[in-house]
């Protein structure tokens, strides 16, 4: 059977719908940094997406080919995950969405090295006839950070972030946003089959130490 990080590592995909304070390893990416409305048609996210899921799935299916992975294991294409951030806002403004500047990711497992990306990146260029040039590999510590899982539309996640930020201030802990730590969410559906109010996205603030009184 095909390893699952969803399930195997469910703390990190499947939190539950309150907040809670989770300690992030570092973990490797496929990524696309890019800058736009992501639900532009035909826009740059859009393009973004499409490159990372041939680059992941040429990397799952390279067990067919020549190109020989040391370690590969078969496992299931983690879920597409997300970046976010707005160049002067605190927080996210949803209101802004051509202002957003992102990184879009899908995580590999720790077998693959930069060179196996690089590979799969001419392969997926060379058998699409199109450029997947852009996506890079992408090494993240995330650390301490309070999660929450988010059902609904994406628009109606402010009401979800307004509780994470109750809670980190409850706990004692302060948001830790910067270039590098940034809004994060998780994609467990796919939004062209999935009704908006049953979409599950996970939300992740990173936080810092505990504030002293």
């Amino acid at each position: 059977m095909a390893f699952d990080y969803k399930k195997e590592f469910k703390e990190f995909y499947l939190p539950k719908s309150k907040p809670s304070i989770v300690d992030i390893p570092t973990m490797n990416y496929a990524a696309v940094r890019g800058k736009g409305d992501p639900n532009e048609p035909d826009g740059e996210y859009r393009r973004a997406v499409e490159i990372l899921y041939g680059v992941s799935y040429t990397i799952k299916m390279s067990k067919k080919g020549d190109h020989r992975i040391d370690g590969y294991f078969d496992y299931v294409v983690p879920p597409l995950e997300g970046l976010w951030q707005q160049r002067g806002a605190e927080g996210m403004d949803y209101s802004r969405k051509n202002e957003l500047e992102w990184t879009a990711m899908i995580r590999l497992p720790d077998f693959v090295t930069k060179d196996d990306l690089e590979w799969a990146v001419r392969e997926a260029s060379a058998k699409k006839k199109s450029d997947f040039s852009s996506a890079e590999f992408f090494t993240y510590t995330e650390g301490l950070c309070v999660q929450c899982m988010h059902t609904g539309s994406y628009d109606s996640e402010p009401g979800t972030v307004d509780m994470m930020n109750k809670y980190i201030e409850e706990n004692g802990y302060v948001t830790d946003m910067s270039e590098v730590r940034r809004h994060h969410e998780i994609y467990l559906n796919d939004p062209r089959r999935t009704d908006a109010d049953k979409l599950k996205t996970v939300i992740r603030h990173p936080i810092s130490g505990k504030t002293i009184n």
